[in-house]
C-alpha cells in the first residue's frame, strides 16, 4: 500500500483555499454541476478539483477501439447544450470533444484545477465546513481546501484498476494481455488472433472494432448477455433537425427517448418472457436460423435484471456473419502458453487476450471521509433522494441511472443541490444533514441489479429504504417531480442555523 502524502507548506502558494462549494471531478457530471452552480447559485464561489490532467472523466480514460456510448446521445447529452448530431450512439472521441466544448462554452474549464486528487475530506460541525486534503501533481504534496458544501462527481468505479479475476496460470501466457481500462497505445492487433474475455458493453464494443483488422476475434463469455441492435442514426432526429428549429427539435428528441426508454424498461419488467422472445427474434434475424441462439444469446436472467447491450447498425452481428468474429460460451480452466484451455476441453489460441471483465466499484473516488472525527463507512449509510447520505452533512454525489442515461440523473442532482443551497441561504441555515430515524423503514441494496460488478460491491455501496425519501426509483419522471418540485425541508432533513 502506498504511503499517504504528507501535508506541507509550499512556497508561494496559499496553504488554505476557501470556497462555498467544491466539485470533485471534471467529467460528464462535473461539467453539468458547474453549469448549474454558475447559473442557479451565482452568489456562490466554487472550484472543480480533477485528479487527472484533462477534462472528460470516463470518456478521457477509456481509449480502447470502438469505445462509444451505451445510451442514446440525445439523453446522454446535456439538456442545456443539446447533442448536435443525428447519431444516436456516439463514439468516445466525439463525446469527449462534446464535453470539452461544453466546458469551454460555459467557461467552466476556467474553474478546473487539474492534477488535484482529494485524499481525505473531513467535516467539522462547529465550523460548518469541509476540509479537504488534496494531493497536487506532480510532487504529490498535499494542500488544504475548505468549503461549505461538497459535490462529488467522481463516478462510481475505480479509475486506477479494473476488475480482474484470479485465473489459474495466467502468467504462463506468452502473448499480450490487456485490460481495456488501460489500453496501451502501442498495441498492434492487425492480423493477430484475439480473444476477448467478457460479454458486457465493453466486450460487445471491442469485438467488432478489433475484428475489422484482426485475423480473427473470439468473444469468450461465461454466460450470454441481451444484445439489441438499433440504428446508429435516429430517423426522427434526421427529420426533426431538417424540419424543425433547434429549440423544438432538441427537447422533442430528448423526451421521445426518455419516454421510450422508460416504457421499454417497464414493459420488460412486466412481460419478461415476451421481451425475451422479441430480443431472440431480433438476433435470429441477423444471424440466421442455423445459428445457436440458445447457447450464445439466451441469458439465464430476465431482460433488465442486468443492463442491455446496444449495438449500432448491428455491427456486432455483422462481424459474426462476415466470419471475422465468433462467440464461445464456456468457462476458463486455465491459461496456457498459447492461449486458453476451457472446461469443455476446447483450446483457444491467441496472440492477444483482452480482459473485458468489468469495473471495480468505488465510493467517493476512493477518498477517506470523516464527520466530526468519525470515519464514514458509506456501506452503512442510507441514500437520501438518490443524492445525499444519512448522517453526512452538506455532501451530495452524482450517481446516474442504471436503466437510462447517466446524465439525466446527474443534471437533476446538480439542480437539487442548487435548490438546497439557495434554500439554506434564504433560511439562514449553515448545513443540512439527512437523518434516518424511522425504525420501521425497511432496507434494500441501492442497486437492484444482478450484474457481477454490482454484486461484488454490495459491501461498498450505501443502502436504500423502502419508501421516500430513502427509496431510489430509477425513474426519471418521478425524480424530476421529487427533486425539482418536492419540498426541500422534509422530516428527514435536519438543518442547523448559522452562528451569529
Amino acid at each position: 500500500m502506498a504511503t499517504a502524502p504528507q501535508v506541507e507548506e509550499v512556497a508561494g502558494r496559499t496553504s488554505a483555499k476557501k470556497f462555498d462549494v467544491i466539485v470533485v471531478g471534471a467529467g460528464l457530471s462535473g461539467i453539468a454541476a458547474a453549469r448549474y452552480l454558475k447559473t442557479r447559485t451565482p452568489q456562490k464561489t466554487f472550484t472543480i478539483l480533477e485528479s487527472r490532467d484533462r477534462i472528460g472523466g470516463t470518456w478521457d480514460l477509456f481509449r480502447f477501439p470502438g469505445v462509444r456510448s451505451d445510451s442514446d446521445m440525445h439523453t446522454l447529452g446535456y439538456s442545456f447544450r443539446p447533442w448536435p448530431s443525428v447519431q444516436s450512439i456516439g463514439g468516445g472521441p466525439v463525446i469527449l470533444q462534446y464535453i470539452r466544448d461544453t466546458a469551454r462554452a460555459d467557461q467552466s474549464d476556467r474553474q478546473i484545477r487539474f492534477g488535484h486528487r482529494v485524499v481525505k475530506a473531513s467535516w467539522n460541525s462547529a465550523g460548518a465546513c469541509w476540509t479537504l486534503d488534496v494531493a497536487v501533481a506532480p510532487e504529490g504534496i498535499v494542500e488544504r481546501f475548505t468549503c461549505g458544501f461538497l459535490l462529488m462527481c467522481t463516478g462510481y468505479y475505480d479509475y486506477a484498476d479494473g476488475y480482474l479475476p484470479d485465473w489459474p496460470e495466467r502468467e504462463r501466457f506468452k502473448g499480450r494481455f490487456v485490460h481495456p481500462q488501460h489500453w496501451p497505445d502501442d498495441l498492434d492487433y492487425a492480423g493477430k488472433r484475439v480473444v476477448i474475455i467478457g460479454s458486457g458493453a465493453t466486450a460487445v464494443t471491442l469485438a467488432p472494432a478489433m475484428a475489422e483488422t484482426a485475423a480473427h476475434v473470439i468473444m469468450l463469455q461465461r454466460s450470454p448477455t441481451y444484445i439489441v441492435a438499433r440504428p446508429a442514426i435516429d430517423p426522427l432526429a434526421s427529420w426533426a433537425k431538417r424540419r424543425l428549429p433547434a429549440s423544438l427539435a432538441a427537447p422533442l428528441l430528448r423526451w421521445k427517448n426518455i419516454l421510450l426508454g422508460m416504457w421499454f424498461f417497464n414493459y420488460a419488467r412486466k412481460k419478461p418472457e415476451t421481451v425475451k422472445k422479441q430480443i431472440a427474434q431480433g438476433v435470429r434475424r441477423f444471424l440466421g436460423p442455423d445459428y445457436d441462439i440458445e447457447t450464445h444469446f439466451t441469458p439465464r436472467y430476465n431482460p433488465w435484471d442486468q443492463r442491455l447491450c446496444l449495438v449500432p447498425d448491428a455491427d456486432f452481428f455483422q462481424a459474426i456473419r462476415s466470419g471475422k468474429l465468433s462467440v464461445a460460451t464456456d468457462h476458463i480452466e486455465r491459461f496456457t502458453e498459447t492461449g486458453l484451455r476451457l472446461r469443455s476441453g476446447q483450446t483457444l489460441d491467441a496472440d492477444i487476450i483482452v480482459s473485458a471483465t468489468g469495473l471495480k466499484l468505488q465510493m467517493m473516488g476512493g477518498m477517506d471521509v470523516e464527520v466530526d472525527g468519525r470515519s464514514v463507512d458509506f456501506a452503512k449509510t442510507m441514500n437520501y433522494k438518490g443524492t445525499m447520505y444519512s448522517d453526512v452533512p452538506n455532501l451530495a454525489s452524482a450517481f446516474g441511472y442504471t436503466n437510462a442515461s447517466w446524465t439525466l440523473k446527474c443534471e437533476l442532482t446538480a439542480r437539487y443541490v442548487c435548490r438546497l443551497l439557495n434554500y439554506m441561504d434564504a433560511k439562514g441555515y449553515a448545513y443540512g444533514t439527512p437523518r434516518q430515524l424511522d425504525p420501521s423503514l425497511g432496507e434494500r441494496p441501492t442497486l437492484d441489479f444482478t450484474s457481477g460488478y454490482i454484486l461484488r460491491a454490495r459491501d461498498v455501496l450505501p443502502k436504500q429504504g423502502t419508501r421516500r425519501p430513502w427509496r431510489l426509483h430509477q425513474n426519471y419522471l418521478q425524480d424530476l417531480v421529487w427533486l425539482r418540485f418536492g419540498r426541500v425541508a422534509d422530516k428527514a432533513m435536519e438543518f442547523v442555523p448559522k452562528r451569529s
